[in-house]
Formats: C-alpha cells, sequence, structure tokens
C-alpha cells in the first residue's frame, strides 16, 4: 500500500473534475448533487471506469477555498466526494468548510484508507484488493458491492455481516459485465431481499 498523497494538511486536493450533476447510483439515485472527483488510487480495479483519475500526479493541486467557492455558487445543497480513492487525501478541511456552510457531505470510497472528513453519508464499495480498514464498516450508510462473477456474491455477503443494521445494501453489476451479470444479480435479490439492485443510471441520462 502506498503512502497517502502528499499536502497532508488536506489545504490542496488533487482535483480531477468537478459538475454538478444527478447522482446516478445507489440510494441518494435521482438526487442533485455537487460532485468532487480527487485524484490519485492503487487499488487498481481491471473495470474501473476512471482509470484516469489513478495518478495523482497529473492532477492539479487546487486550494480549497476554490472548491467551496464553485460549490457555493453552483447552488447544490450537497457535494459527493468521490475519486479514485479519496481517502487517499486528507479530507478534515474540505468537510470542514462545506459544513460550516450547511453543505451535506456523502463520501464515495472503498475504504482501503483510514477515514478523514466528517460526513452525512458514507457508501462503502469494498474491494478484494485492498480491503477495508479502520472499522469504518460500522459507519456506511450504505453497501455498494460490484458484481462482475458469481464469486463476488460470497464477498457481499461477508460485509454484509459487517456493517451496522441500518446500512443500505446495493448490488451493483460492473457495467461492461452488465449482460452477463444482470439476471443472477435479480435473481439473487428476489430470494436475498435485504439487497436493492443499484444501476449505473446516470449512464442511460448520458450525464457525467
Amino acid at each position: 500500500m502506498s503512502d497517502p498523497i502528499a499536502e497532508s494538511s488536506g489545504n490542496k486536493l488533487p482535483l480531477v473534475e468537478q459538475f454538478y450533476s444527478i447522482q446516478g447510483e445507489g440510494y441518494h439515485t435521482g438526487k442533485a448533487a455537487y460532485f468532487l472527483r480527487i485524484g490519485g488510487c492503487d487499488v487498481g480495479c481491471n473495470w474501473c471506469d476512471s482509470k484516469f483519475t489513478w495518478n495523482s500526479d497529473l492532477h492539479k493541486l487546487t486550494e480549497i477555498e476554490e472548491i467551496v467557492k464553485n460549490v457555493l455558487e453552483s447552488g447544490a445543497d450537497s457535494v459527493v466526494i468521490t475519486g479514485g480513492e479519496p481517502l487517499m487525501c486528507n479530507l478534515d478541511k474540505l468537510c470542514g468548510e462545506l459544513r460550516r456552510r450547511k453543505i451535506k457531505t456523502y463520501l464515495e470510497t472503498s475504504g482501503a484508507y483510514p477515514l478523514s472528513g466528517q460526513w452525512d453519508w458514507i457508501c462503502l464499495s469494498p474491494k478484494k484488493k485492498m480491503p477495508p480498514v479502520g472499522g469504518i464498516e460500522s459507519l456506511a450508510g450504505e453497501l455498494k458491492i460490484i458484481i462482475e462473477t458469481a464469486e463476488d456474491f460470497i464477498w457481499a455477503e461477508e460485509y454484509r455481516s459487517r456493517v451496522n443494521r441500518d446500512c443500505k445494501l446495493y448490488l451493483q453489476p460492473e457495467w461492461s459485465s452488465f449482460n452477463k451479470v444482470m439476471d443472477s444479480i435479480v435473481d439473487y435479490v428476489k430470494f436475498n431481499s435485504e439487497w436493492s439492485v443499484s444501476i449505473q443510471s446516470h449512464k442511460y441520462m448520458r450525464i457525467p
């Protein structure tokens, strides 16, 4: 496991992109939010659709004040911080500045690095190559397991046993394997009703 990204104070972050859009996955699907995509990830999922984020050195270190200014100008009332793996960065200052301005903070993470920041919602999507650390499972509002093969259902049940009883449970088809795995996911949810299906609806809406 590599060291967390430089600028440990969190005054600047390697910002890949930022945009105001509609959440396309999981519990908050269909709701408007401002998205901050943070650079840096060494989890290395072969099916990742954001590989352009992996090398944080390719992305400009951006001042927190500038990021928050853009959020406020958008009119959004919530921010989704994603990646990459955003917890490779210190997110304390960013979250503090956003919450001070009454902006809700949502995190999308594999949990592979220690938690920083203060969160209104954590979506945990654990990966086999680098499992979660620090007991983040107990804090997750949402568990989202990406299904690529039948073995991923076993992984899903392992983590279902670790999250809190109120955590929302989602199985999401890996996009390039959609046709191969969707029927299996539907059947699984029909006989394991604790789970729900999540799809990447933003791709159907043709929005980021």
